[in-house]
């Protein structure tokens, strides 16, 4: 795991839509997992804004979301699958046949879930993971205690989870549905590549648990302590309750892969 520490929100986005941008370039086919949430708007802008500009083609994506509300129909406005078409899908013309998210309107759940495992599995697997940090660690809705083997499946979300999740149902937690379909940890760990983003103090003491304390179901993010392949960028508020950060900037500003990064102020 590397941790970028960034010097605002914005230059935190910036940097993980340049890194999808990278990616997209090295592998136009590319098979991006997306998260949901405010974390991730700007994200998805900065993507919109460089395909519209010219300077990524992302038409040739396949993409798979973590999780969707189970009970909400697509066309819901509080959905995900609605989120989606309008921050990333419709404006970068990807078609819907490549646009994937649970079926958590599904009569049969688990079937869903195992087909969305092997949906996953018949387009080789996901090439880059977007994450956000839940307020608990969560990773996706994989709440405390879910099993680090996880696969997609049904979870009951906390209510916690719920008044975090608010805005979008009025601010009201108790208009947030109960229960989810959502992306495994073991799942989320198969892809070859993960990026999360965490900002804002609000995250910064979930973040020192997610990435320098144990490893534990408690908080699921711990998991990706494991990954092989996994940068978390933050910025400086999400940063403060890291007791790393001189190693975290030492390497950011040593590493010869991120020198093109270093070389760009807005990011």
């Amino acid at each position: 795991m590397e941790i970028i520490i960034r010097p605002t929100a914005a230059h935190a986005a910036r940097l993980v839509a340049r890194l999808v941008v990278a990616r997209v370039h090295a592998k136009p086919q590319l098979v991006l997992g997306c998260a949901t949430g405010r974390t991730m708007d700007p994200v998805y802008a900065e993507l919109v804004a460089a395909h519209r500009a010219g300077t990524v083609d992302l038409s040739g994506l396949t993409t798979f979301n973590l999780d969707e509300y189970v009970g909400l129909p697509p066309d819901d406005p509080r959905s995900y699958r609605h989120y989606m078409r309008e921050q990333l899908f419709e404006p970068v013309g990807l078609p819907p046949g490549r646009t994937h998210l649970p079926d958590a309107m599904a009569v049969d759940l688990a079937a869903a879930a195992a087909a969305y495992e092997q949906r996953i599995a018949s387009v080789g697997g996901i090439d880059l993971q977007l994450l956000g940090l839940g307020a608990t660690g969560h990773i996706g809705f994989n709440e405390p205690l879910s099993s680090l083997m996880s696969r997609t499946r049904e979870k009951a979300l906390t209510p916690q989870t719920r008044q975090q999740n608010a805005e979008l149902f009025g601010g009201d937690p108790e208009a947030v549905p109960k229960r989810a379909v959502t992306m495994g940890v073991g799942t989320i760990l198969d892809a070859r590549e993960v990026v999360m983003l965490v900002t804002g103090a609000a995250k910064a003491g979930v973040l020192a648990a997610a990435t320098e304390g144990p490893i534990t179901a408690r908080i699921s993010a711990t998991a990706l302590q494991l990954h092989r392949r996994c940068v978390v960028v933050v910025d400086e508020a999400a940063a403060a309750g890291l007791e790393g950060t001189e190693y975290y900037r030492f390497i950011y500003a040593e590493e010869p892969e991120w020198a093109p990064y270093r070389a760009d102020p807005a990011l």
